[in-house]
This record gives C-alpha cells, structure tokens and sequence, in this order.
C-alpha cells in the first residue's frame, strides 16, 4: 500500500470512527429510529447522484430492480439493524467503547461464513475468535464496574444490554458479508451501497415518522446528522470502495483495526470521554484476535521462532 492509499485508509478510519461521535450526540435528541432513517436516506441520496454523475445509470437502476430483494436483505443486516442497535447502544456507552465492540465485526464475518458457507477455520483462526471475543467480555465488564463518571448513572444491566446491542449490530454485518458474497457476487459495488442505502431508507422511514421528536431539536443534533449522513456514510463509502478498486479488499479491510483508534480519540477530545486502563487493554485484546480470526496475522512469532530452531537443528 502507498503513501497515498494509506492516507486514504487513515480518512476512510477517522470517518467511520466519527460515525460513533455522531451517533453519541444525534441520538439524545432524536432518538434511535428517526436519526439512522436521516442517516441512511442522505447516504442513499449522496450515492445516487454519484451512481447518475459517474455514468451508465440506467444499468445500475436495471440491476436495483432485477435485485430488489438481496438489496432489501442487505439493506436491513447491513444498515437498517445495526445502525439502529448501534444507536441504541451509545444511549448508554460512550463512543469509544462502542468503535471497540465495532472491531468484532470480522469475527462475526469469520464464523458465519464457516457456519453457513462452509469457510475453513484454522485452529489459529479458532484462537483469534475465542481471544477477540473474551477481550469484548473484558471491556464490558470494565464498563459495568467503572467508577469514573464518564457515563450516565446506569446499572450493570443496562450496561450489559447496551453491549449485546453493539455485539448484535457487528453479527448483523458478518451475516450481511455472508449473504452479499452468496447472492450479490459480480455486482458493481457502488450498486449495492446506493441499493442497500435506499432499501435501509424505506424500512426505516416508518419507525422514524412514528418516532420522531415531538420537541425542537437542536442544531448540534442537526449537524451529527450531516456528519452522519455525508460524511460517515456516502463519502466514507465512495473512499473504501476506491481502496478496495486501488489496493484490493484484503487491505481496505484493515480499516477494522484503526477505526477503534479514532473512535477512542473523538470521543475523548470532542466529548470528554475517559479512557481507562482497562478500555484500553481490552481494546488490545479484541485487534489481536480479530488479527488473528481473519487471517492478518497467519502464524504466532512463538511458533515460527520454533520452527526456525528446529530447522537449524
């Protein structure tokens, strides 16, 4: 990767990382449903001028609807869901715990695609799974204990079911993952993100009418919606798949490791967020299973200084 493409990488990752800022301060003002509707429908309205300006749009329109159905499936497990659980996680986790918890999304990825396409887990893979997820436990426990008034007063259960909200927001995407390469294979990227976007868009559009604030809603709330909308969701979306075109999607897919970084840092410069000693070490824990559960790290230095030994010998 390039000077260039991993400038594009750190944009693409302090984008995504903001997401989880925005969503902390929208989602107070206008509730769940009603904040992701606007998210996904300027996401979806951003990458459908894109898709008319680039060119060949009749075929991309033709396409939406000779799919219609894996976009709305799509649309639902990768926007529409996790979006909103994510949202509803932040109502009680700050932003960094929550972009952590996001970084278990390729450990979900790994194990519905052995479950349902019959991908190998190696037994290093098995590993990287077992430690990414028990540095999840560890976070959560962390945050159910800490004492440090970062938070809301709230109970170790609703901590709890805050985190599960968050942990069942990154299987929806490992199911999506699963589902896109099963039945949306060969079609055009930028497609599939402005039909999922519009799918998500429509699902959600009732909820958030039904939902929407009865009081007025304040400007900054109006602006993590932009921030949202524009930024984290349609130029977020036109950068990955640009590195996935450029350098290729094994390493676009790297993104997952720094996202928790800018996470943590937005939310401590912009919110005042703690970060504890053991947010961090948590935080550590979940990347180096996540390294290890998809692959980026093939073999422990363990065995490979093992190994060298015994080919000297």
């Amino acid at each position: 990767m390039n000077p260039v493409n991993l400038a594009q990488l750190l944009l693409l990752a302090a984008l995504w990382g903001g997401s989880f800022l925005f969503i902390r301060v929208g989602v107070t003002d206008l509730d769940v449903a009603p904040l992701m509707a606007l998210r996904v429908g300027i996401g979806a309205a951003f990458l459908l001028i894109v898709l008319l300006v680039r060119g060949s749009p009749r075929e991309a329109f033709a396409t939406m609807r000779r799919r219609a159905w894996p976009l709305l499936v799509v649309g639902v497990f990768n926007s529409a869901a996790p979006f909103c659980l994510f949202a509803y996680a932040e109502l009680t986790l700050s932003a960094g715990v929550t972009s952590v918890i996001n970084a278990t999304t390729p450990l979900w990825g790994a194990l519905v695609a052995y479950l349902w396409l019959g991908d190998r887990l190696s037994r290093l893979r098995v590993a990287g799974l077992a430690i990414g997820f028990a540095g999840v436990m560890a976070l959560v426990w962390d945050q159910m204990f800490a004492h440090d008034g970062s938070m809301s007063a709230t109970t170790p259960m609703t901590t709890a079911l805050a985190a599960l909200a968050a942990l069942a927001a990154t299987l929806c995407y490992g199911i999506a993952a699963s589902y896109t390469k099963r039945h949306l294979m060969g079609v055009d990227s930028l497609t599939v993100a402005a039909g999922t976007m519009s799918a998500a868009t429509i699902v959600l559009l009732p909820f958030a009418l039904v939902a929407w604030p009865a009081g007025a809603v304040s400007f900054t709330a109006w602006g993590a919606v932009l921030g949202l909308g524009i930024a984290c969701t349609g130029v977020a979306y036109m950068v990955f798949f640009h590195l996935i075109a450029v350098a290729g999607p094994a390493r676009a897919i790297t993104v997952t490791f720094v996202i928790p970084i800018f996470g943590i840092l937005w939310g401590a410069l912009f919110l005042g967020e703690h970060v504890s000693a053991g947010m961090a070490a948590a935080c550590t824990v979940v990347l180096a299973g996540t390294a290890l559960a998809t692959g980026v790290v093939k073999r422990l230095p363990l065995v490979r200084g093992r190994r060298a030994a015994c080919a000297k010998q």
